[in-house]
């Protein structure tokens, strides 16, 4: 170009000079980017509403078991139940007053002679749990044990 000439450009429409297509592209990728971000936060709590719906849907399966003490012996001395189940149970005494205990849940229970206590706990933990007779009136009590078994889910 010689000095003192011009360029002339010829206007097809709005001047979209580099700087507000920069700012265009910007704000279409940020409005984009919150889009998404906000997308993918309802997704994840939409999958944490969903995976809580479904574990309240699947409630805890409900176990009953009667237990038996006579004789200084409880009857069945082994009750088997898996993680997470509702355990209900009733101790019966055939004779003189016993108690039931489980020491890793917190379960003490006194059982009147000839009658029956009943409770429920939640078998949370995975193990096997003794229980036993916690009355020390006669020596055949400390011979009354059993064994709780929680399999693992």
């Amino acid at each position: 170009m010689q000095a003192g000439s011009r360029v002339t450009r010829q206007h097809h429409g709005p001047n979209l000079g580099g700087s507000f297509r920069v700012r265009l592209v910007m704000r279409i990728t940020r409005r984009s980017l919150a889009v998404v971000l906000i997308g993918a936060g309802g997704v994840l709590l939409a999958g944490q509403t969903v995976a809580r719906l479904l574990a309240q849907d699947q409630a805890p399966n409900r176990r009953e078991f009667t237990i038996v003490a006579k004789d200084f012996q409880f009857s069945p001395i082994r009750v088997e139940v898996r993680q997470d189940d509702l355990v209900k149970l009733t101790v019966r005494s055939e004779d003189i007053a016993h108690s039931f205990t489980i020491d890793e849940y917190r379960v003490s229970k006194r059982v009147p002679a000839n009658g029956s206590t009943t409770f429920e706990f939640q078998a949370d933990r995975p193990g096997t749990f003794p229980f036993y007779c916690a009355l020390t009136g006669e020596p055949g009590h400390r011979m009354m044990h059993g064994e709780l078994v929680v399999r693992a889910k």
